[in-house]
Formats: structure tokens, C-alpha cells, sequence
């Protein structure tokens, strides 16, 4: 594609969002109020693009003349307009992101073109190495009294963002093709149809609840990509680099910040502590699962090690068919042992039986 064309994919995404918001405002409010939708976005488009004194006028007289219900519609519109558009831009950046780096290229802004020009700059390998045995990074998240959005209103925003995701990496066949356009059309239909703000505020332990979900949709799947890219970089250059320890590290403020919320008292924090300590353990026990779907390796086809043919010997798992899986076996005293750590956490389970400390569950 060349390059001047490079926002042409951008452009027919943010047509295909518009024009489906507008199915669902012309079927669901009428189509005065699609028209009138369409007379504001016309006119504002005339006058932006040529500053047309005659569009100000109009567009400043169909404002001036909106009821209350139009307004609500007329702001509803082009706040989900605008927020499909932005939804649009980032996958678009993903794309061209994704073809850059099929040709080769590094995206400035990412740590591996960090890593090289750091190199480029002079600095010995080593030391890079050594920086990030030392580093200390913590990005801290915090919970904005004012936010009001839903999380009802982001999951639909990123089943959207999934579909259109979709639409780039597959050559969709026909039928393809029609069920992702139905399922964008009912996305952005149930959008709609979903109340854009809050009507009361969230109490500190909902706020908490909304942070931990940003864990599973970002740092508990990237951040272990981010630490095996970083030390397959590093060993390419001929360094060892198993293991960098862990520098970069989150850190939360929801539901711990004791400077001047008066809803944050002592219980709040034990509650919060308790429910991120479950979180992670759950995430642990999902990734487990996974595990032990995929190793179903023979002891009769291949050998392990004495270490964790203890391991599964520990075990209560009577099933005769996973004689043979030491893995599988041993996966399921690892679960056992997360659930009962989850429970002591909880307050609702005994001492034994969990692990005490993260390094008995990583050995």
C-alpha cells in the first residue's frame, strides 16, 4: 500500500462505525432524530473544513433551537461517535504498528528500539544488562473520584475493538464478512441502549473491583511477554539473562489512599489487600489450567525429572488414565495448594495445605 494511503483503512473503519451508530440512532429514536443528527455533523463539517459563515449560522440556530430531549440525543450521538472514532484510530495504530514490524522495522517508543539506541549510543551490553538488574520502575494506578463511566459501556467498546481487529488480521470470507458486520451492529446497538454515565458514585471497594480488571485485560498477560522479549533481546547479544528480576513492578492506590479519603478506612484496606490477593492467585490458577491442557506428556514417551515425579506423587489424583501424566498430576496438587492458599487469604480455610510464601509456589 503506499504510503499516502496508509490512513485508508482508518477512514473506512470510522465510516463503518458512523454509519452503524447511525443504524442504530434512525432505528431507535426515529428518523427525525437521525436527520437532525445528520444536519448537525453536515454543517459543522462545512464549517470546519471552509470556515463558512453561512454553516456557523445554521448550525448556531439548530443548536440554539434543540429541546432537552434532542440535546440528550444530539450529545449521546457524538460522544459514542467520538469515542468509535478513537477506538478506530487506536486499532489502526496497532495495524500499521504490526506491518512495521513484518518488515522489520522497529516502532519508536517500544523497548526494543529503546534497547538499540542505547547501543547505538555506545553503551556496553553489560552495563544495559546490569541497568536492569538494578532498575526500580512502579507505575501506580489511582481511582479518579470524578470518573463516572461504566464498565458495561468498556466491554462493549472492546468486543468492538476486538471485532475490528479481526476484520484486519483475517481475509473474512463472505459469510465471515456478514457476522462480523452483525455482531459490530448489535455491539454498537447495545451501546445505545446502555446508560453512557453513572447515576451514583462507586463506593471505594467498587473502585478497587474496576482497577483489578485492568490487571486481566493488560499487566497479567503483557507484563511476563515484556520480561521474556527483554531477556531474549539481551541474550541475542550475548549476555545472560535468564531471570532479570522483576523491575518493573504495579502499584495501586485504590483503596489504599489514607491520604485524605475518609472512605478509606483500616477494613477498606484489609478488604482490598484481600481481593487483590485473590486475584492474582485466581489468575494463577486459570494459567495452571491452561498448563495442564496442554501437558499431557507420557512418562512411556518421554522422561521427567525425580523432582517432579515427587511432586505428582504427592498428589490425591486417583484417575487411572493420568498414571502416566506426571505433569497433569502435579499440576493438580499445584491447584489444590493455590486453593487452599486462596481460602487461608479468605479467612475460611485452615493454615495447612497452601503455600506460604511466593518462592514455595515458583520452586
Amino acid at each position: 500500500m503506499p504510503d499516502r494511503d496508509k490512513d485508508a483503512p482508518l477512514r473506512e473503519n470510522i465510516r463503518l462505525l458512523g454509519r452503524l451508530l447511525g443504524d442504530a440512532v434512525r432505528d431507535q429514536e426515529g428518523w427525525d432524530t437521525f436527520n437532525l443528527v445528520e444536519r448537525i455533523r453536515q454543517s459543522s463539517i462545512q464549517f470546519h473544513r471552509a470556515e463558512d459563515d453561512e454553516a456557523r449560522r445554521a448550525l448556531e440556530a439548530t443548536l440554539d433551537g434543540l429541546t432537552r430531549g434532542e440535546t440528550i440525543h444530539i450529545i449521546r450521538a457524538f460522544s459514542y461517535f467520538s469515542r468509535l472514532a478513537n477506538i478506530a484510530e487506536d486499532q489502526h495504530h496497532i495495524s500499521r504498528a504490526r506491518a512495521r514490524s513484518g518488515e522489520g522495522g522497529t516502532r519508536p517508543g517500544t523497548l526494543q528500539s529503546a534497547i538499540s539506541a542505547v547501543l547505538a549510543a555506545g553503551v556496553p551490553a553489560q552495563a544495559l544488562a546490569e541497568f536492569f538488574r538494578t532498575a526500580s520502575i512502579h507505575p501506580v494506578l489511582t481511582a479518579h473520584p470524578t470518573e463516572v463511566g461504566r464498565k458495561s459501556t468498556l466491554d462493549r467498546e472492546r468486543e468492538i475493538a476486538e471485532l475490528l481487529l479481526a476484520r484486519d488480521r483475517m481475509r473474512m470470507t463472505p459469510d465471515e464478512q456478514d457476522e462480523n458486520d452483525a455482531a459490530l451492529a448489535r455491539a454498537i446497538l447495545t451501546l445505545w441502549q446502555t446508560g453512557l454515565l453513572r447515576r451514583s458514585r462507586l463506593r471505594v471497594i467498587d473502585e478497587v473491583s474496576n482497577g483489578l480488571s485492568f490487571f486481566d485485560l493488560t499487566f497479567l498477560s503483557a507484563l511476563p511477554k515484556l520480561y521474556a522479549g527483554l531477556e531474549d533481546r539481551l541474550e541475542a547479544l550475548g549476555l545472560a539473562a535468564k531471570d532479570i528480576p522483576a523491575f518493573l513492578r504495579m502499584g495501586s492506590w485504590i483503596g489504599g489512599d489514607r491520604d485524605g479519603n475518609p472512605f478509606v478506612t483500616a477494613p477498606v484496606m484489609r478488604q482490598t489487600l484481600a481481593m487483590q490477593g485473590d486475584h492474582v492467585l485466581a489468575f494463577y490458577r486459570r494459567e495452571l489450567q491452561r498448563l495442564s491442557e496442554e501437558l499431557s506428556l507420557d512418562t512411556r514417551l518421554v522422561a521427567v525429572s525425580p523432582e517432579l515425579e515427587a511432586l505428582a506423587a504427592t498428589g490425591s489424583m486417583t484417575a487411572l488414565h493420568r498414571d502416566h501424566e506426571p505433569y497433569r498430576r502435579a499440576i493438580a496438587v499445584m491447584l489444590a495448594r493455590l486453593a487452599a492458599t486462596a481460602d487461608r487469604l479468605k479467612g475460611i480455610g485452615p493454615v495447612e495445605g497452601g503455600y506460604a510464601t511466593a518462592a514455595n509456589l515458583r520452586a
